[in-house]
């Protein structure tokens, strides 16, 4: 269901007037620490069926983690026809994120009559406000090509469109629950955020209709979209429902006719969670001719990427960075996402949490944009409901990198939210964040099932 921000307030301000009885009534005391249940609490970067992989035969520690995602409520026949291009794909994780991406890319190409980078990215935030509303590929696509001014509502933008600064103005966010080592969809809640006048009001360049004559090609054609997904890497299980939403997305853009009169190109390209990694692909794509990156997977390899695609006059447009800090970054107007900031999920993510009551709270986060921007939207949120510094404690890890790192040794770590007495952990990572649950269990942190 969707709760409005006005009861969550209400709800984070109750909760936060709870804590403040209860932990007056509390001990500090060491000896309270060894025998203090925590709860975990994970984020889009782990809240994932394939997550549990990484416990391999100590996956039953994650019974009971619960969080946060960028999630809608995702229509039974989006998640079919998914399946027809993935059908073992478990999760659904910014499946429609990408699917959108890709979408708005292709019309925003139709409407500015050219695959330019910098006359597509002018039309990106004005296909998602203040036209005629359509829904469909097809119909979107149609009205594109004669030049009308268009307002699509896709799978996940279904609420308000961008802002001025290109990304989502609303969002919807699930709060997900693992049990017997999988998410429980039965338990799944939806949460909406964000505020529908902070849609861009601003009108876009006339839209250019489409020549009819084939031979025409000074349009630049065909479109070329590029992948900047991880493919491998530490966010490498979020790969699957990515690839698939784009696979469908770029299906039926051609099945409608393509873009400027020719089918649109797909080239794939891993990002490895890995700066290194991530650069080699986009100048591969910036040789192949690509004019839109669809990317990249993390926040933090967008940001080590970016000043690259800009140089090259390309577009990078991720369906998955949440980084807070993006929303400023330097781009030229050539950076967009369809995945809403963490200034909207860090508060959710504490409402989550202050709704189990907890007296003292640790945040461990991956030190990365990603992370550390999280940690700290996640603290502030806190703050306000009435945790005090005293009763929040923030921790990092350095994430691996390179082809074989070794894996995440978060030790002291542990040690340190036990003797602090923590009984509420918000893990802020990626895959690598399984080894902070099997070392806070190693070093006798009683993880609440």
């Amino acid at each position: 269901m969707l709760r409005t921000r006005a009861s969550r307030a209400a709800l984070s301000t109750a909760c936060a007037a709870l804590l403040l009885a209860t932990s007056a009534c509390g001990s500090d005391k060491p000896e309270d620490a060894a025998n203090t249940q925590v709860r975990l609490y994970g984020t889009d970067g782990n809240m994932l069926n394939s997550y549990a992989d990484g416990l391999k035969d100590r996956a039953d520690l994650i019974n009971g983690m619960k969080g946060t995602t960028p999630l809608t409520p995702l229509p039974e026949s989006f998640k079919d026809q998914l399946r027809t291009v993935d059908p073992k794909l478990q999760d659904y994780l910014y499946a429609a994120e990408t699917y959108d991406a890709i979408v708005i890319s292709a019309l925003a190409a139709q409407l500015a009559g050219t695959t330019e980078p910098t006359e597509i990215a002018k039309q990106i935030v004005g296909v998602t406000t203040g036209g005629q509303r359509c829904e469909e590929v097809a119909t979107c696509l149609q009205l594109a090509r004669a030049g009308e001014d268009i307002e699509y509502r896709g799978v996940s933008l279904n609420r308000a469109g961008f802002t001025d600064v290109g990304e989502p103005a609303t969002a919807s966010y699930a709060t997900l629950h693992f049990d017997d080592r999988q998410i429980d969809d039965g338990k799944t809640e939806f949460v909406g955020a964000g505020n529908d006048s902070s849609a861009s009001t601003k009108t876009p360049p006339r839209g250019r209709k489409s020549r009819p004559a084939k031979s025409y090609k000074e349009d630049g054609s065909p479109l070329v979209l590029g992948g900047l997904l991880p493919k491998t890497g530490d966010l490498a299980l979020a790969y699957p429902p990515m690839a698939a939403g784009a696979v469908l997305a770029i299906r039926e853009i051609n099945a409608a006719g393509g873009a400027l009169g020719d089918p649109v190109t797909w080239i794939e390209g891993d990002d490895g969670t890995d700066p290194k990694v991530a650069k080699a692909t986009v100048a591969a794509h910036v040789q192949q001719g690509v004019h839109v990156i669809i990317g990249a997977g993390a926040s933090g390899i967008s940001r080590a990427v970016l000043p690259d695609v800009v140089a090259a006059g390309r577009i990078l447009f991720s369906p998955s960075n949440t980084d807070a800090g993006l929303s400023t970054v330097e781009d030229k107007g050539l950076y967009f996402r369809t995945a809403p900031p963490d200034s909207l999920q860090g508060r959710a993510l504490a409402d989550v949490i202050l709704r189990d009551g907890p007296h003292k709270i640790a945040i461990v986060a991956r030190k990365d944009s990603y992370g550390e921007g999280l940690q700290e939207n996640v603290r502030a949120e806190l703050e306000k409901a009435g945790m005090g510094a005293d009763k929040v404690k923030l921790l990092s890890y350095v994430p691996p990198e390179g082809a074989s790192p070794p894996p995440v040794d978060f030790t002291a770590g542990a040690k340190e939210i036990k003797d602090y007495g923590a009984d509420a952990v918000l893990l802020i990572g990626f895959g690598e964040s399984a080894k902070v649950i099997t070392d806070l269990a190693d070093a006798g942190v009683q993880i609440r099932n």
